[in-house]
């Protein structure tokens, strides 16, 4: 499988460029791997990229997705933070994505048992993590069940990966609301911001409607 190019990537359309991941992430789940030489990748990508996704996804060592969507050298943009969490560094580094590079989607990558969401959840404070988990706790405040204090914990897997997935919804929603240009680019069909969730017990990724 060779890299990706110029035209290849531009025959790639929104809709296309979400099932490439998900064809990958059956793949992953099959231990199939696609048929690549990445060394020969290196050499075809060192005049250019022509990547057809972007993924903001969480820093958790079991979640790259490079490995759970079986891509190559080129083929994605992978941005990284405890928590998939959007700031202005990191909409800077999409509409640079999308706008100059040409990817055709952007996945908020969520997953199960996330630890920067049971920090959320259990109002943790440590140095700078603390502002980072602050960034989560709209999510924590709008999953409103259970009312139980003490059901609304770490301890409580059920309510962190509930409270992951309005998460990646409420990631969303800032990104359409602070970047126009992702926001113009998606109404005008050239690109497609999606949520999916990565359980990382059984290694499948789920899109959200």
């Amino acid at each position: 499988m060779n890299a990706q190019t110029k035209e290849s990537q531009s025959q790639i359309t929104p809709e296309g460029a979400v099932s490439l991941l998900k064809e990958g992430n059956a793949r992953f789940r099959e231990n199939r791997k696609a048929d690549r030489d990445l060394m020969v990748q290196v050499s075809q990508t060192a005049g250019g990229q022509y990547p057809f996704a972007t993924i903001l996804s969480c820093i958790d060592s079991r979640v790259s997705a490079e490995l759970i969507f079986d891509q190559g050298v080129g083929d994605i943009f992978s941005a990284r933070v405890a928590g998939n969490i959007v700031n202005e560094d990191l909409l800077g580094s999409m509409e640079f994505a999308c706008k100059l590079a040409g990817t055709k989607v952007i996945v908020v990558l969520g997953h199960t048992s996330c630890g920067a969401v049971k920090g959320a959840c259990d109002d943790a404070k440590l140095g700078n993590l603390t502002v980072l988990v602050s960034k989560i706790k709209p999510a924590v405040e709008a999953v409103t069940q259970p009312e139980d204090p003490k059901m609304r914990n770490s301890k409580n897997l059920d309510f962190v990966d509930r409270v992951a997935e309005m998460n990646v919804k409420l990631t969303i929603e800032d990104i359409r609301r602070k970047s126009r240009v992702l926001q113009d680019m998606e109404e005008f069909g050239e690109i497609q911001i999606r949520g999916a969730m990565y359980d990382i017990k059984s290694g499948k990724v789920t899109f959200m409607d």
